[in-house]
């Protein structure tokens, strides 16, 4: 079907079954290119729906969890190769991606990509959990089994809410948790159409989706009874209110937070034009709005210039326009919210006096001038570190670019930031690079590289300080999902 003019309805989705909202209420969403332009209508879930979407999860638990990891294995297994089976659906959900998100399509289908992958990876870390644990002791044995939790109450952001759902939702699966997952009300429309199509693969009421306002439906869903793990990816204030109600029922939670992060250019780097590359995705990949994209950039004294100049001209060549012609490399902001806190930001540094500079080209200046949540790529070069810009987290198109004299120096500024989220170090020496890595207080750490292009998702993701609590992906992110249960005797009884 014709998805670019089309405007569509989706439904949420409980116990095998998608249909309307209680009451039938749906909300609009619009092109953030063109935000007169409607996309679709969301069902408006209410109270109710998150009840009894709980009371299927919970419901389908004893069945779901007592298969084993190798069973539920097979079946993500074959939720990845279905994903990916048809290629003009993809194509289709792709270009409605762009539509109501603003991302360019690239992105949009390396993310529907994505979610596949982290199925098939979750499939491999849960099979090597069928084992128990063995701890033989002088006078005990103990074996170690690591049970799924029950309901997890599964919520995810609008910045990109199909990758981030693929690092806790097959790992929730794997696990043998059932779940509820909540989309962002910014972006639901493609995220609805990519979880019935999960769910609707797997036994009536293992997954189900609740899609509208967090207000409405937020509280009553983390703060569920019957909800016994709560995975959550948003905003730091947010997650503070997540914490407070998680601590009515003692419910363990994950929070991946904001992010500010430090990428730190070394006086040896090498700076042709494949790392200015790698810089240029690392911090305006999907308009920066990455809670893990480089947002604070330290360079060398001895290599700044050089550093400014070949970055300028990376972000001179972006193309910021519709995302859905081939020519555009940076569409627009999500939502008009983002795109005032990026804007308001750029305005206090111009007027203290920063040098900024707004790069790139704007083919159609009609639209960009439009109402669209257009930003240019924006530098603001030797950035005074007072500035919002450099202190708190921009989530769009502008980098602060700072000098350093001595590694130490940077390791400090790196750190001197109430976020941990990710880093990194650019350097041809390793182990200089390692050294400073291991000094750094922030959850992940690249080489010569940043953000989602240079991850494979094997390793655990998650942050330090305000970025967060525990951790998503990897092994680690499968166990996050489980409670370990031990089960002991005397010596030679069970081992």
């Amino acid at each position: 079907m014709e998805l670019q003019s089309e405007v569509i309805t989706t439904d949420i989705f409980i116990n095998g079954e998608a249909r309307p909202a209680t009451g039938g209420g749906t909300y609009d969403i619009f092109n953030p290119a063109r935000p007169s332009e409607l996309v679709g209508k969301a069902a408006s879930g209410t109270k109710e729906d998150v009840d009894e979407a709980v009371r299927a999860a919970h419901a389908a638990f004893p069945a779901w969890s007592g298969l084993s990891y190798a069973e539920r294995a097979a079946m993500l297994r074959n939720v990845a190769t279905e994903l990916a089976a048809d290629q003009a659906d993809l194509t289709a959900r792709s270009q409605l991606f762009t539509r109501e998100h603003g991302k360019i399509a690239q992105e949009t289908m390396i993310e529907l990509s994505r979610i596949g992958e982290r199925f098939e990876q979750a499939a491999t870390f849960g099979e090597a959990l069928d084992e128990d644990e063995r701890i033989q002791g002088a006078r005990f044995d103990t074996l170690v089994h690591r049970q799924p939790a029950g309901v997890a109450a599964l919520v995810v952001p609008w910045n990109w809410p199909l990758a981030i759902l693929g690092c806790k939702l097959p790992q929730a699966l794997a696990a043998g948790n059932c779940v509820v997952v909540k989309p962002s009300a910014n972006s639901a429309l493609v995220p609805s159409l990519t979880l019935h199509r999960i769910a609707a693969m797997l036994p009536p009421g293992v997954v189900n989706i609740i899609t509208g306002s967090a207000s409405r439906i937020g509280d009553p869903l983390i703060g569920h009874l019957l909800v016994r793990k709560i995975n959550f990816t948003g905003s730091v204030d947010v997650g503070r209110h997540v914490m407070k109600v998680a601590a009515q029922n003692i419910t363990p939670l994950v929070l991946e937070l904001g992010g500010n992060d430090a990428g730190i250019i070394c006086q040896d780097a090498q700076l042709d034009d494949a790392a200015f590359e790698r810089m240029y995705w690392a911090v305006f990949g999907s308009s920066g709005q990455i809670c893990y994209a480089m947002k604070r950039m330290y360079v060398h004294e001895s290599r700044y210039d050089e550093v400014v100049d070949g970055f300028l001209a990376k972000c001179d060549a972006a193309v910021v326009g519709d995302g859905l012609l081939a020519e555009t490399n940076m569409g627009p902001l999500n939502n008009a919210k983002q795109l005032k806190v990026v804007t308001d930001m750029i305005a206090q540094a111009r007027a203290q006096g920063a040098d900024v500079r707004e790069c790139g080209q704007v083919p159609d200046e009609e639209l960009y001038n439009g109402g669209g949540y257009f930003q240019k790529p924006a530098l603001v070069l030797n950035a005074d570190p007072s500035l919002s810009v450099v202190r708190e987290e921009q989530f769009g198109p502008a980098l602060p670019i700072m000098k350093y004299k001595t590694d130490e120096e940077a390791i400090a500024l790196a750190n001197d930031s109430e976020f941990g989220l990710a880093s990194s170090i650019w350097s041809e020496d390793t182990d200089r690079a390692l050294g400073m890595a291991r000094k750094i207080e922030s959850g992940y750490t690249f080489f010569n590289d940043h953000g989602p292009r240079a991850q494979d998702g094997l390793g655990p993701f998650g942050g330090f300080k305000l970025s967060g609590i525990g951790r998503n992906m990897g092994r680690d992110g499968v166990l996050g999902f489980t409670e370990a249960h031990c089960i002991s005797a005397p010596s030679g009884k069970l081992i």
